[in-house]
């Protein structure tokens, strides 16, 4: 049964309507990216199908009992506070301590429980955030750039850890990301977004269809090119584009 249903979703913030007549659906352990350019409307969507965010037209179907883990862009804890890791997993969630183990492990973090929070490495941090969406064990992940600020082998591993979840869980992942060369080999299915779906599809099909070129260059350096001109105003294509490929 189809976990998560948007059906013709429209988000308007005061006159701006920054979502119009999506449609999309997340199918059980499937894992689905949302990519698109800054101010396409991606964490929008994420905020409706979560219910944060009232959609001003359409509407979010979410299956029956559904189980939602989230994983947000970041958070931020007073580097002053002392909390543990184990302190941090119990806050919102009555559980055991064995799931707090099974949990750490499966986000690929076993040996972290008794460190503080303020001494995590951002990788580890993450992987934390992880660990937490995980204890419920739910039937889909929400990630919202749940890599930004990491390097790209930290990106890469975080992903890694993503794809073993949903073998070993059967988890389903719905996530938005900018890192289009990670992403791409993680889905499989891709959905492009500029206030409305653009195109989608598996990996392929989007990288090559014109309406994401139009957005993103061609192939995955040309995405990398233009989220690179976007953020360090980089006026070479050509050459952001050799450098993100190499």
């Amino acid at each position: 049964m189809t976990l998560i249903t948007v059906e013709n979703l429209s988000v308007r913030y005061g006159a701006n309507t920054v979502l119009h007549h999506v449609n999309m659906t997340v199918e059980p352990g499937e894992i689905v990216t949302i990519v698109g350019p800054n101010g396409s409307g991606k964490t929008s969507l994420l905020r409706a199908i979560i219910g944060a965010t009232r959609p001003s037209a359409g509407k979010v179907t979410l299956k029956s009992g559904l189980k939602i883990g989230y994983v947000p862009q970041k958070l931020h804890v007073d580097p002053t506070l002392p909390i543990s890791v184990e302190r941090f997993m119990h806050l919102t969630n009555r559980v055991s301590r064995r799931n707090c183990v099974e949990a750490l492990e499966a986000a690929g973090v076993p040996d972290l429980m008794k460190r503080q929070m303020s001494q995590l490495s951002g990788g580890q941090f993450q992987r934390v955030l992880l660990a937490r969406a995980l204890i419920n064990q739910p039937d889909i992940l929400l990630l919202d750039e749940a890599t930004q600020g990491l390097d790209q082998r930290g990106s890469a591993g975080f992903y890694q850890q993503i794809e073993k979840v949903r073998r070993e869980t059967g988890c389903a992942v719905l996530m938005i990301s900018h890192e289009l060369h990670v992403v791409m080999s993680a889905s499989d299915r891709v959905i492009c977004l500029n206030g409305h779906v653009c195109c989608e599809g598996s990996p392929a099909v989007v990288a090559s269809a014109p309406e994401y070129r139009a957005l993103f260059g061609t192939g995955t350096g040309g995405a990398l090119a233009l989220y690179r001109h976007e953020h360090d105003h980089h006026h070479d294509h050509g050459e952001n584009s050799r450098e993100a490929a190499e």
